[in-house]
């Protein structure tokens, strides 16, 4: 069996490639999802004019799935600082696993450290997130405009 001090260079570099590789799969997955919903609204539509309905009458087709669904109902701002806050979360988990994990294999030494960078990368998402979180304007934004408390 190899000694521990071979497989922390693997360990390390392969965090940051998968996560690399698994959001360009999210991103592929997300854009034809979106095609697939898009093509499915213009065949909606299509039937519905066959039938002799007004074309006036219907609704506008979107021109993007983020413009087209509600999501809840939650402005794309809110979605943005909320999908900002959700990574940081993430983030400052595998961080500090990081750092346990580390810190348990080689507890004299210092390659602990490396799992500062993304525990301060989670940090910087975290504020990105109050950063953009959308205020209240007096129009009845209610508790989802009230930015989440962050420290």
């Amino acid at each position: 069996m190899g000694n521990t001090k071979d497989l922390l260079p693997f360990v390390i570099f392969a965090i940051p490639i998968i996560a690399i590789i698994g959001g360009i799969d999210i991103g592929i997955i997300r854009v034809l999802g979106e095609q697939r919903l898009l093509e499915l609204a213009h065949r909606e539509r299509i039937a519905a004019i066959e039938r002799g309905i007004d074309p006036s009458k219907l609704p506008p087709l979107p021109t993007s799935l983020y413009e087209g669904l509600s999501h809840g109902g939650r402005p794309p701002a809110l979605r943005r600082a909320q999908g900002l806050m959700i990574g940081g979360f993430v983030t400052l988990a595998v961080g500090i696993g990081m750092l346990i994990f580390l810190r348990a294999v080689e507890p004299h030494e210092n390659h602990w450290v490396v799992a500062l960078v993304p525990i301060l990368v989670a940090l910087a998402l975290l504020l990105s997130a109050r950063i953009v979180w959308p205020r209240g304007n007096g129009n009845g934004g209610g508790s989802a405009a009230t930015p989440p408390a962050v420290s």
